[in-house]
C-alpha cells in the first residue's frame, strides 16, 4: 500500500529522504505538541519530593510569573539575584520539559525559542556559527531541552554561542540529566574543556529536581512486543485512518546513518504509528545514539510504536548502559516503554 491523497496507508521510513531548510528549522523552535499548553498551574508537583515544588517556585520567579506569597524559596522580602540562566537537573519523567515549556509560555518575551540541544547544534551546522549568533542576537529567551554534550565540537560551539547571547542580554533556561559542571563526563576528555564547560556553567543557576519517572508509575517497565500476526494487524488497522510506517529494525537503523538528526522530525512527518520488525540489540554505539535521537523525536510527536523481536527496553546491551551515555540510554528506554504502551 502506498501513500494516498488522504494520507493513509503504509510508508517505509528507510525510503524517505527528508530535507529541512534553515528557515524551517527556526520556525520549528517551539514546544512540542504535548507541551503546547503546558503551564505552571498544570504541573502537578509530587508532595513526596519537595524539590519539585521548589523548582516550580524558582522557575515562576525566573519567568516573571507570580511566586507564592509565602513559603517556598522566596518567602523573604529580599530575593537572591538570579543568574541569566536556569538549569533544571533531574532524572527521567519528573516533569523537566513541562516546566521548561511553562517558562516559555509564561515569560512575556517578544522573541523566544524552544528547542532540543540537537536542534540548536543542527541549526549552527545549517546556517553557520556567525549567522546563528546574528539570528538569536537580541532574543529574550532561549529554552534548551535535554542539554547533553557528546563531543568536543558541540562543547565549543554551544559555550561560545551561549556566552555571546548572555552578553547581549538573552536569558537561558535548560534541562538535562547532568549538572553543567559534569557535562561530557565519561564520553570525551572533559578535562581538556573544563575552561569552556565552567564558563558556560557560570551562566546558570542549577535547580535540582527529584522524583520518579511518571511514565513508569503505572507500568511494569517493559516494552510491549507483538507477534507477527498481531503486528501486521496493528499496522494494517492504523493504515486505514492514517499513515503507518513499517520497517525492519535493521533497515531503519542503517537509514538513520544517512539522515542528519535535525531531519528526524521530518522523517516521521505525518505518521500516526511507527512500526518496527525484528528488533535486535545494538552492537554499535554510534547506531545506538542515532536511534536515541530518533526516539526523542518520536516521543515528542507522541507516536505509538508497534514492534516485533527483542523488547525495545533491551536493545542497549549492558556494556553500553555501563558507559558514559548511560543516562541517554535510560531516557530512551523510558520513552520506548511509554511509546509501545500508547
Amino acid at each position: 500500500m502506498t501513500v494516498s491523497a488522504t494520507r493513509t496507508g503504509v510508508v517505509h521510513l528507510a525510503e524517505r529522504a527528508p530535507q529541512l531548510a534553515g528557515a524551517e528549522m527556526v520556525a520549528a523552535l517551539v514546544p512540542p505538541p504535548q507541551f503546547a499548553d503546558a503551564t505552571f498551574d498544570t504541573y502537578r508537583a509530587d508532595p513526596a519530593y519537595p524539590s519539585q515544588q521548589e523548582a516550580k517556585d524558582l522557575l515562576q520567579a525566573f519567568s516573571g510569573a507570580a511566586a507564592p506569597a509565602k513559603g517556598g524559596l522566596f518567602r523573604r522580602a529580599k530575593r537572591p539575584e538570579l543568574k541569566p540562566g536556569v538549569y533544571l537537573d533531574g532524572g527521567f519523567g519528573v516533569g523537566k520539559t513541562h516546566l521548561l515549556a511553562a517558562v516559555y509560555h509564561a515569560m512575556p518575551a517578544r522573541r523566544k525559542y524552544f528547542g532540543s540541544f540537537i536542534e540548536y547544534t543542527a541549526l549552527v551546522g545549517a546556517l553557520g556559527y556567525q549567522n546563528t549568533v546574528e539570528l538569536f542576537r537580541g532574543a529574550d529567551l532561549l529554552c534548551i531541552d535535554e542539554f547533553e554534550l557528546d563531543d568536543p565540537g558541540d562543547t565549543m560551539v554551544m559555550t561560545r554561542l551561549l556566552g555571546e547571547l548572555v552578553t547581549s542580554g538573552t536569558r537561558l533556561a535548560a534541562t538535562s540529566n547532568t549538572p553543567p559542571n559534569a557535562l561530557g563526563e565519561g564520553r570525551f576528555a572533559a578535562q581538556d574543556f573544563l575552561r569552556e564547560i565552567h564558563a558556560m556553567a557560570s551562566s546558570f543557576q542549577t535547580i535540582r529536581i527529584d522524583g520518579t519517572d511518571f511514565r513508569h508509575r503505572a507500568v511494569d517497565g517493559h516494552a510491549v512486543v507483538l507477534d507477527l500476526p498481531h503486528y501486521e494487524a496493528a499496522i494494517a488497522d492504523a493504515a486505514t485512518t492514517g499513515l503507518a510506517s513499517d520497517d525492519t529494525f535493521e533497515a531503519l537503523v542503517a537509514h538513520l546513518a544517512h539522515v542528519h538528526p535535525s531531519r528526524y522530525i521530518r522523517l516521521i512527518e505525518g505518521l500516526a504509528v511507527v512500526g518496527l520488525r525484528d528488533v535486535a540489540p545494538f552492537t554499535d554505539q554510534s547506531a545506538a545514539l542515532r536511534f536515541v535521537a530518533f526516539i526523542d523525536r518520536v516521543y515528542d510527536a507522541q507516536l505509538p510504536i508497534r514492534a516485533t523481536g527483542t523488547s525495545l527496553d533491551l536493545v542497549f546491551p549492558e556494556e553500553m548502559l555501563a558507559g558514559g551515555y548511560r543516562k541517554k540510554y535510560l531516557r530512551a528506554i523510558s520513552r520506548l516503554v511509554a511509546s509501545t504502551l500508547a
